[in-house]
């Protein structure tokens, strides 16, 4: 019938440690399940091949929902590629302050740029244990399902072909419709506006608070 599976592989990891660089603890402790949106972040870079030369895809997901908040895409699997998802996710949610980006040992996330970054955003961060790909799950199983429900799916002669791909996946498909069981069939996008619609006294209470406390001070 012309039919062909696709699978879940193993992708080839791009996690470079610097052994000159200090870790940040696990705060996460595979705990991934969180009650409300930007308190846990989960962060990972990706790398796929093009006729071009490899592709790099760097992600931050909120816990919550499994929401992409912040992307970036490169030639390169640099430093840059880990701030400017960070950032994105920054300016996207306007975190109050506290969240936790989690991510494995890569030199992107233990790089000084990087650690600038975060503070300036108020973002603690977290680290798993090294090789164990279970202490940052979430952020691997979002890289398997693009490598099912795209990389893998054909082939991609130029970056830009890739890229304009990733683009219409992530912010077209994945966040506003496609489904997820963990969620109880809605997409990222339903699960905050529902978790929003269901909260919003207890926010505009909270907002109030702080408004009046800061006038009084």
């Amino acid at each position: 019938m012309g039919l062909t599976g696709v699978h879940r592989g193993r992708r080839r990891g791009i996690t470079r440690r610097d052994p000159a660089r200090q870790p940040y603890p696990d705060l996460v402790r595979r705990e991934f399940h969180q009650k409300a949106p930007d308190r846990l972040w989960v962060a990972d870079l990706t790398q796929h091949a093009t006729g071009e030369g490899w592709f790099y895809l760097g992600v931050v997901l909120d816990a919550f929902s499994r929401r992409v908040v912040g992307w970036a895409m490169g030639d390169r699997p640099t430093t840059e590629l880990s701030v400017n998802a960070l950032k994105m996710a920054l300016v996207n949610r306007r975190p109050e302050g506290g969240v936790v980006h989690h991510s494995d040992h890569g030199v992107q996330y233990t790089a000084s740029a990087f650690e600038r970054a975060m503070c300036d955003g108020g973002v603690r961060g977290s680290m798993g244990r090294v090789g164990d790909a279970l202490d940052n799950a979430m952020a691997e199983s979002f890289f398997a399902t693009v490598q099912t429900e795209l990389l893998d799916r054909r082939s991609w002669p130029t970056r830009e072909a890739l890229r304009s791909a990733v683009f219409e996946y992530i912010e077209v498909f994945y966040n506003r419709r496609r489904r997820h069981s963990s969620l109880g069939y809605l997409s990222p996008d339903d699960h905050e506006r529902r978790w929003y619609t269901l909260n919003q006294a207890s926010i505009a209470t909270a907002t109030t608070s702080y408004d009046q406390s800061a006038l009084s001070g």
